[in-house]
């Protein structure tokens, strides 16, 4: 009854960013009797994941005897570093996280960072800690206007450059950020395919024109 009343046929993955719902299934599906809902529920129920990049914990939910849903839980990622031809991630705290020989998509590469060395699960030996909360920041405007940038550039003043393909967004300091990043929506389609800089760094409400350099 157990094998017949509790067979998967129909599988939901919600939480998944890094992986496809494919590769999701495939990790946590087994072959055979042992592919039921019943065992997949308790198997996986808070079960931290240590050998798949970037996933901290999946569980399996039971939506009907038929139906599972997988859970993913992914590690929260600020950005990445370029170091010794890998790619270092690291968390809001600047803690490294996961390493990988390719760049995910959506996480943007942070550049203008200066260090010696780099040591899983301990935080970059950058002198100034405090550009993590700087970078936490800028990251998570873009996410708030849904704007994926390649790169993001810290100069020596703490200023910002955001990088959209060969376009470079320059946005200065730390002022208006969030009105800056809002007016940027609807420029950036208009960037598409061109190289140049948009300079924002004096933009604020009463500005009119925001120029584009084309290199």
């Amino acid at each position: 009854i157990v094998v017949t009343q509790f067979s998967v046929t129909d599988v939901r993955v919600e939480g998944n960013e890094h992986y496809t719902d494919k590769q999701i299934k495939d990790m946590i599906l087994p072959e055979g009797m042992l592919n039921n809902s019943l065992y997949l529920a308790v198997k996986y129920r808070n079960k931290e994941i240590k050998d798949i990049p970037f996933i901290e914990m999946m569980d399996v939910e039971i939506v009907s005897n038929h139906t599972i849903q997988i859970n993913v839980y992914e590690k929260a990622l600020a950005g990445c570093v370029n170091y010794l031809g890998n790619y270092m991630y690291f968390d809001r705290d600047g803690i490294v996280v996961e390493t990988s020989d390719q760049l995910t998509d959506g996480v943007p590469q942070i550049k203008g960072l200066s260090f010696d060395h780099v040591v899983m699960h301990e935080k970059l030996p950058v002198e100034d800690s405090s550009i993590f909360s700087k970078i936490l920041n800028v990251t998570q405007l873009l996410a708030k206007y849904e704007l994926k940038a390649d790169k993001i550039f810290f100069g020596t003043e703490m200023d910002v450059t955001l990088y959209f393909g060969q376009a470079r967004v320059y946005l200065g300091g730390d002022e208006n950020l969030d009105e800056k990043m809002m007016q940027l929506v609807p420029i950036l389609p208009h960037l598409e395919g061109k190289s140049g800089i948009l300079n924002m760094e004096n933009f604020n409400e009463n500005t009119v024109n925001i120029p584009f350099n084309l290199d």
